[in-house]
């Protein structure tokens, strides 16, 4: 809901970063597997309860996640390929990030989790399959040209995803109603993607 009023104010500065990457011989994918790793730390680090280390390396991979996209299309490397490299890591960044507070508290917070895990499966794969369909389709993307990925809007996207996952951090006592409504609010984006995406594509290929 809000990537397509955060994207623009984040390209400028992301851009002035991947040209000074660029001018050393950094890759798109190196980006991406670099956020990716660091970003795997949150798993460790939340299991500790060691939550400021936590936050910091889940901004930097988000950071990454802007930076290796601007990259390449700065050095002209688009690629589907980078796209699901980037897509896949996402997804697994994510649960890993969960897991880390279900590990943290498991009385408290392992219900919670899986919930929250519950709702990530349905926006992930009303996502994906939504983006196959467009793909094949050849559907136009009217709001996210800079996205590898044609997704519908929803509820919940990036950018809701990154500040849920801020205040966890910051609130980790509130972990459990936080997941909750969050989850809730990722359960409506996959109601109404799957809504959306079914009478998309039947308008556009018929009905079966």
């Amino acid at each position: 809901m809000l990537d397509r009023w955060a994207m623009p104010l984040t390209q400028k500065p992301l851009q002035r970063v991947a040209r000074v990457l660029d001018q050393y011989g950094a890759t798109p994918d190196q980006v991406t597997l670099i956020s990716f790793l660091v970003g795997i730390l949150a798993l460790p680090l939340l299991a500790m309860e060691v939550y400021g280390w936590a936050l910091l390396v889940i901004v930097l991979n988000r950071v990454g996640d802007g930076l290796d996209g601007a990259l390449a299309r700065l050095s002209g490397r688009t690629s589907d390929a980078g796209g699901f490299l980037d897509i896949g890591l996402d997804f697994v960044f994510y649960a890993a990030v969960v897991l880390g507070f279900a590990l943290a508290d498991t009385e408290s917070n392992a219900l919670p989790a899986a919930v929250l895990l519950f709702s990530f499966i349905g926006t992930g794969t009303s996502f994906l399959a939504f983006a196959i369909m467009a793909a094949r389709y050849d559907l136009q993307r009217p709001h996210f040209q800079r996205k590898a990925f044609y997704y519908l809007n929803g509820l919940t996207e990036g950018t809701e995803t990154v500040l849920a996952l801020i205040a966890f951090c910051l609130w980790p006592q509130h972990f459990g109603w936080l997941a909750y409504a969050f989850a809730a609010a990722c359960l409506v984006t996959t109601a109404t993607r799957i809504w959306g995406g079914y009478y998309t594509l039947r308008g556009v290929i018929g009905t079966s």
